[in-house]
C-alpha cells in the first residue's frame, strides 16, 4: 500500500508464485500456463536469484467469443509491462451441454483453464470480463461470485485491485450499467475498483464508428453474435491491460488489509 499504509500482515499462507512463460512462445502457441517457474540465469557461484512477476488474472465468461477476444488482447497489454504478467482463466459453465448445442455456442479453446475460487487469492490484480444480461453480469459470472463466500468471510481479497470489461448486444444494452452493477461484488469483498476513466484519451472520444467501451472498462458490441470486435475496441482492451498493470505495479506486493482479530 505504500509507506505509512499501516497495513496488517496477512494471515493467509502464500502459495508458490507461478513462473513466467516465455512471451514469444506463449504468444505463438496461444498457450496460457501460469504454473511454470520464473527464474533468471545464474549470476555467480551457481546462485539463481528468483524473479517474481506481479500477476494479474483475467477471469472471464464468454459464450460466443466476444469477451474472449477482449481478454486475449488485454493479456497482451499486461504482458507488455515489465515485471507484470497476465493469465487467462474461464469461470465454470452453468448451462448443460445440450442447451449450449441448441444455442449454437462454439466449442471453447482448451488453452484457457477453468479457475477455482481458491486460486483468486494468488493474484495481485483481477480483471473480470462478462456479457450483459439485462444490464447486469451474466448468470455464469454471478454464480462464480456467489461461490466466493468463504473468501468473503475471511476477507482474503480485501485490497486487491480489480476491474471489469463487458460485451453487449446493442448500443444501449449496458456498456456502463453492466460494470456499474457489478461493483457491489467488489465492495463486499473489499477489493479496490479500478476504472479506466478517460485515460485512453482521444480514442474514447471519436465518433466515426460504432465502438464499445466506457470509463468503466473496455467493451464490445456483439450485435446478433456475428459481429467481431473492431480494432478500436481491441485497442481499448489492450490499453486497459496496460493501465491495470501500471496500477498493480504501483501497489507492488500489497499487504493484506484483513483485520487481525487476535488484537481484539
Amino acid at each position: 500500500m505504500g509507506k505509512g499504509g499501516g497495513c496488517v500482515p496477512s494471515k493467509r499462507r502464500s502459495r508458490p508464485a507461478p513462473a513466467s512463460v516465455d512471451p514469444t512462445n506463449s504468444e505463438r502457441d496461444g498457450i496460457n500456463n501460469p504454473i511454470q517457474n520464473n527464474t533468471t540465469t545464474p549470476i555467480q557461484d551457481g546462485v539463481v536469484p528468483e524473479v517474481k512477476k506481479l500477476r494479474i488474472f483475467i477471469v472471464f465468461y464468454s459464450m460466443y467469443g466476444h469477451v474472449e477476444y477482449l481478454a486475449r488482447r488485454m493479456k497482451k497489454g499486461i504482458d507488455s509491462i515489465d515485471g507484470v504478467e497476465g493469465f487467462l482463466f474461464r469461470v465454470p459453465e452453468t448451462l448443460a451441454p445440450e442447451v449450449l448445442e441448441q444455442m449454437k455456442v462454439p466449442m471453447k479453446v482448451d488453452d484457457v483453464p477453468v479457475i477455482s475460487v481458491e486460486e483468486l487469492v494468488e493474484a495481485n490484480g483481477l480483471l473480470f470480463g462478462f456479457p450483459t444480461r439485462y444490464g447486469c453480469m451474466s448468470a455464469q459470472m454471478k454464480a462464480f461470485f456467489d461461490s466466493t463466500g468463504q473468501l468473503w468471510k475471511d476477507q482474503r481479497l480485501a485490497g486487491v485491485p480489480a476491474g471489469f470489461f463487458v460485451s453487449t448486444g446493442t448500443q444501449g444494452g449496458g456498456q456502463e450499467t453492466t460494470a456499474w452493477t457489478a461493483i457491489t461484488q467488489l465492495a463486499h469483498h473489499g477489493m479496490l475498483y479500478v476504472p479506466i476513466g478517460y485515460t485512453f484519451g482521444a480514442g474514447m472520444f471519436k465518433m466515426d464508428s460504432i465502438r464499445g467501451g466506457s470509463p468503466y472498462g473496455a467493451g464490445v458490441f456483439s450485435g446478433d453474435g456475428t459481429r467481431e470486435p473492431s480494432e478500436a475496441e481491441l485497442a481499448l482492451a489492450e490499453h486497459q491491460g496496460k493501465y491495470m498493470a501500471g496500477i498493480v505495479k504501483r501497489f507492488g506486493q500489497p499487504c493484506s488489509l484483513v483485520p487481525d482479530h487476535s488484537l481484539n
